[in-house]
């Protein structure tokens, strides 16, 4: 985790960086945080030998306090100062060394490993402090955000405060005596049930010399919804209302068939397998709905009661509502993938789909290269703003025209890459055509700079050959591109632009 802010603790308002209002909107706490300082060291240490990343820093934990400080945190959003009771970022950043302390190292050495390791996203569990001394038990999770001209620049954490859970799971270690305390005031869904029913159907089944328990559930798929319907319920907790969105117990009872539906069938059955397999505590992700019919996204968690292990007369089912994290997690699944400005593919996500046809051995293959015209003069002369509002214009064409299984993705500041899968020159050539006559439609609706487009294209009929396809059409463009400054008259510098040095698809 990080302890250095900006010099000026300002957010980050550089031109094309402007936070998505679901930053600022969203339920979690987030950072954007500058780990290219980080990056360096990474190389500095592989350069200089070093192979196990965790055994150096715990060799000297100096060494992880190094690392920590090479972290600038760059913005954080509403949730995050509400988390921490700071009133704004700036009181934040000052007081960071009393909000990052303690046993906070011990988690961040897990996300330093993950990232040596060449992974993009991490996670784990961490401990920080509000600014009033509280302590936080937080699960961490980060993405790398994609940015080939600067590793590690840009990377968003998400923090969920799970303080309560962990320390209501501690007191229920500690101290029997809080059980029905705890069962009542736990902020997670709790539900104590009776399987009796459902052991005895297992046993059943073992008589009449049942050995694959999946393959009679594959065949019998109504067994399933049987031992559902065995299920008896023998107590709720006061949040299981709460979160289920029911009036009083006897409303909740009276709807779980609607709030177990179809989704909660399949898990069900996993569920079925641990037990017939012994397994008397496991956890999965699950659907659930409220008696509104909303859908939730649930972390179950059962275990047989102690002391029922051949009855299983009572067991705990612990249910958390998970529906904000997991859409945290589909934005930040988001971010990994796409370029938030034009909302194309990125450069990361096309080089994995580059790998894919490769290995699919999918031909034939065709390859549309484009570059926008007059970006860095539109830059210079009208500001970056205007420069962005052309970058957001050419996504919003590719967008409309490319569909599946094609691709288009922004693979650099101004250019772009459209993958047409099982497509011919001719089919390729009314892509083309199709991505021309809408430029001319969208210069007809937006006022400011026009939209022009150098373009190149090229066929791959071998799929061990598509990045020397990816070139071919790259030349094509920059020729494309060159009879256009010569044609409209451009200054030789701008001409230059024509013929840039090409980095490899598999760039870093």
């Amino acid at each position: 985790m990080n302890t250095q802010a900006p010099p000026d603790s300002q957010p980050c308002n550089e031109p094309g960086t402007q936070l998505p209002d679901l930053f600022q909107a969203s339920p979690m706490a987030f950072w954007l945080e500058d780990y290219s300082a980080l990056y360096d060291k990474f190389q500095q240490l592989r350069d200089a030998g070093v192979k196990d990343l965790r055994a150096w820093l715990q060799h000297d934990r100096d060494n992880l306090t190094e690392c920590a400080g090479l972290m600038r945190v760059l913005h954080v959003n509403q949730q995050t100062l509400d988390l921490y009771q700071a009133e704004s970022q700036e009181i934040l950043m000052a007081r960071l060394p009393d909000v990052l302390r303690d046993d906070m190292l011990d988690g961040f050495l897990e996300e330093l490993d993950q990232l040596w390791q060449g992974k993009n996203q991490f996670h784990g569990l961490t401990v920080n402090y509000t600014l009033t001394g509280k302590r936080l038990d937080l699960s961490l999770k980060g993405v790398v955000l994609a940015d080939v001209a600067h590793p590690w620049d840009r990377v968003l954490v998400t923090m969920e405060d799970i303080t309560e859970l962990q320390n209501l799971k501690r007191q229920a270690q500690n101290s029997a005596r809080d059980a029905r305390e705890f069962f009542q005031q736990a902020p997670v869904s709790l539900w104590v049930e009776d399987f009796s029913a459902i052991r005895r159907l297992l046993a059943d089944l073992r008589k009449i010399g049942v050995t694959d328990f999946r393959t009679f559930l594959d065949v019998h798929p109504e067994f399933v919804y049987r031992c559902m319907q065995e299920i008896r319920v023998l107590d709720v907790n006061d949040y299981t209302l709460k979160m289920y969105k029911a009036s009083s117990h006897a409303e909740l009872l009276s709807r779980l068939n609607d709030i177990f539906s179809d989704e909660a069938h399949a898990s069900f059955a996993e569920q079925l397998l641990d037990l017939w397999d012994g397994r008397l505590f496991h956890q999965r992700e699950v659907q659930n709905r409220t008696v509104q019919g909303d859908v939730m996204y649930i972390h179950l968690q059962l275990s047989v009661f102690q002391g029922c292990e051949e009855t299983w007369s009572k067991v705990l089912v612990s249910l958390t509502d998970i529906t904000a994290r997991k859409k945290a997690e589909a934005y930040l699944e988001y971010l990994g993938q796409h370029d938030v400005l034009t909302q194309l593919k990125n450069r990361s996500y096309f080089v994995d789909e580059l790998s894919r046809l490769t290995r699919k051995h999918t031909a034939p293959v065709a390859m549309i290269a484009l570059d926008l015209n007059n970006l860095k003069r539109t830059n210079d002369e009208s500001g970056h703003s205007a420069g962005d509002d052309l970058l957001r214009r050419m996504g919003e064409v590719l967008n409309k025209v490319v569909d599946r299984p094609g691709l288009a993705a922004r693979i650099g500041g101004d250019e772009f890459m459209v993958i047409l899968p099982g497509t011919e020159e001719p089919a390729a050539q009314a892509v083309l055509d199709n991505i021309r006559s809408l430029i001319e439609l969208n210069n007809q609706y937006y006022s400011g700079a026009p939209l022009t487009v150098s373009v190149g294209m090229a066929v791959c009929r071998d799929p061990s050959r598509l990045e020397a396809a990816m070139k071919q059409a790259d030349e094509a463009m920059y020729a494309d591109k060159l009879a256009y400054y010569q044609q409209h008259g451009r200054r030789q510098d701008e001409a230059a632009e024509a013929n840039p040095p090409r980095e490899a698809a598999g760039g870093a």
